[in-house]
């Protein structure tokens, strides 16, 4: 008989199957007595653990149910991830399914706009509506699944966010002034968090490293480190060392010119105040 294709491992298919196998195997369960309570049969719990069988919304919502998931909705959740169509390149996709949401600390350059993470509603739409290739009809799908990036910021535990951002930045009224008020006070705003760090680096600062593209560095639970680099529209995740250990160096040579984080706000708001008197 054909072998079947291994799925990749750390996509939503295998993920849901993994989380079944965890969550399963910590209640003290057997493959059998899974299947019972799912209606099924022991061998079609075992392909979805492998990641070989599509679950079905009942069985999402059925192990939500008898996890003490509900309220999260969390197989369900995992479930949409993978009959999702993609909004994004591969590498895109990667990184905010599986990279993100695992990250205890982010670090990020970003030469041209707000992060992602950081960014607001109107902010994003504006970035979305401005690219070249967008399909006007997909706009809020994007915006909204990038609102949905943020709610690891409103986790218990969130990450750790070290972010760096070109002061010229503060300058680029995208979408008008207004949003970019309302994308200021947001900044403002989660500057006073214990986890958030924002630092605004010199215009002209003498700072090739930064120049070439925006980054993120991302320090995962288990001791990983991923970046992802992104320059003209084109990028890659990646966990080469090499490759790590040169975006960490940038990192570490643009956050030497950067302001304080004090000074920043500082900055931040006075900006805001700028653009304010002429709204």
């Amino acid at each position: 008989m054909k072998d079947e294709p291994v799925c990749d491992p750390g996509s939503p298919i295998w993920r849901f199957g993994a989380e079944l196998r965890r969550l399963r195997e910590e209640a003290g369960l057997s493959q059998e007595a899974m299947a019972a309570r799912l209606q099924i049969t022991q061998t079609h719990v075992s392909r979805l653990e492998l990641g070989k069988r599509m679950p079905q919304q009942c069985q999402a919502e059925t192990l939500d149910r008898l996890f003490g998931l509900t309220d999260e909705k969390y197989f369900v959740g995992l479930r949409q991830r993978i009959t999702a169509r993609p909004s994004g390149p591969g590498w895109y996709m990667r990184w905010v399914e599986e990279v993100e949401p695992e990250a205890l600390i982010l670090r990020s350059w970003d030469p041209l706009l707000i992060p992602g993470l950081l960014q607001t509603e109107a902010y994003a739409r504006s970035i979305f509506l401005g690219t070249p290739d967008t399909v006007p009809r997909d706009v809020e799908g994007q915006v909204g699944a990038r609102m949905r990036r943020k709610d690891i910021l409103e986790r218990e535990k969130p990450p750790a966010i070290w972010a760096l951002i070109d002061e010229w930045v503060l300058r680029r009224p995208m979408g008008g002034e207004a949003v970019l008020c309302e994308q200021l006070d947001y900044l403002i705003e989660v500057s006073g968090r214990h986890n958030v760090n924002i630092q605004l680096v010199p215009g002209d600062a003498c700072c090739p490293a930064g120049l070439s593209s925006g980054f993120v560095i991302a320090q995962l639970g288990d001791g990983a480190v991923v970046v992802s680099v992104e320059s003209a529209g084109r990028g890659e995740v990646s966990v080469d060392r090499e490759l790590v250990a040169h975006i960490w160096g940038a990192y570490d040579r643009i956050r030497a010119e950067a302001y304080t984080a004090a000074i920043s706000l500082k900055m931040m708001k006075d900006a805001r105040d700028r653009w304010n008197q002429r709204t």
